[in-house]
């Protein structure tokens, strides 16, 4: 068989890129220098919209509560799903049972999850007895209070997506060679022993590859907040990204909008960056060499 070089085979992959990631920034990127209501013809304006950054009284606070989000999400998943992960990662048919009933999550939409949750944390019926207390709220109103209110979408997203990155770690998991676990055993090294030992440092790149997807998923993500909260009470809920959807489709200000959309790519690109290079991820190797 003909070798083909390396571009032609990844040339359908740069195509898909180039449709719906790189074209689409474009034309973001064009529409934050225009006036647009989002019928007619946009009109150019310049900076106008880059300079109305400076007087948005909400962006500040939404970048808060997308900074908030994004690393109360991390606290949240990556401890439960790396536990979860190891754990369904063990023979036995229990384990494989509960693993589907743990994975059920990752069945539902975004919007199913949402209008679940809210009906589920209604003060006059669901959960609201339960969780209230939980979260410290008056008379069960979880998504009623400021205070409570983001805590409980923090909650809601980890368990719509802790079972997709338990899944990674179960998978990771099941690829440590059961030697390395057998000569701990030989020299005495109980479980806890062998999980700080060779589980979690086998799973070092994965940890990573979880992490940027954990922190930039968690920083761009608004469905559910949509749907749950409309970004109340007030603007406690209102993050960055639903900031950002809320004025172009609600407000009719395409313009502005596509403003905040560039400044949530930058925000996710650079955390995206740092966290590559912070941790080494760019210079990953295989684990199992010399195995």
């Amino acid at each position: 068989m003909t070798e083909r070089p390396g571009a032609l085979w990844a040339a359908p992959a740069i195509v898909y890129f180039a449709a719906f990631a790189v074209a689409p920034m474009v034309l973001v990127g064009y529409l934050s220098f225009t006036t647009w209501n989002g019928l007619g013809t946009p009109q150019w304006a310049g900076t106008a919209n880059w300079a109305r950054l400076a007087d948005d009284a909400t962006l500040p606070g939404s970048l808060r509560l997308s900074l908030i989000l994004t690393v109360a999400a991390w606290c949240v998943q990556t401890p439960i799903s790396l536990l979860l992960g190891v754990w369904a990662a063990g023979r036995g048919r229990g384990r494989a049972a509960l693993s589907a009933v743990f994975f059920v999550p990752l069945l539902l939409s975004n919007a199913a999850v949402a209008l679940l949750w809210q009906a589920l944390l209604d003060p006059n019926f669901g959960l609201a007895d339960l969780v209230g207390p939980l979260l410290a709220a008056r008379d069960g109103n979880i998504l009623g209070e400021p205070s409570r209110a983001l805590a409980a979408v923090v909650l809601v997203v980890s368990w719509q997506f802790v079972p997709y990155h338990a899944l990674l770690y179960q998978a990771a998991t099941r690829q440590i060679p059961a030697a390395l676990y057998d000569a701990a055993a030989i020299d005495g090294a109980g479980r806890v022993r062998q999980f700080l030992s060779i589980t979690l440092p086998q799973l070092r790149h994965t940890v990573v590859s979880s992490t940027v997807m954990i922190l930039v998923g968690s920083f761009t993500y608004f469905e559910t907040i949509l749907l749950m909260t409309g970004g109340g009470p007030g603007t406690s809920t209102r993050v960055l990204p639903l900031h950002m959807y809320l004025t172009g489709f609600s407000g009719f200000e395409m313009g502005y909008a596509g403003v905040l959309a560039v400044l949530l790519v930058a925000v996710g690109t650079t955390l995206s960056v740092v966290i590559v290079r912070a941790t080494g991820y760019s210079r990953m190797r295989s684990t199992r060499e010399g195995l």
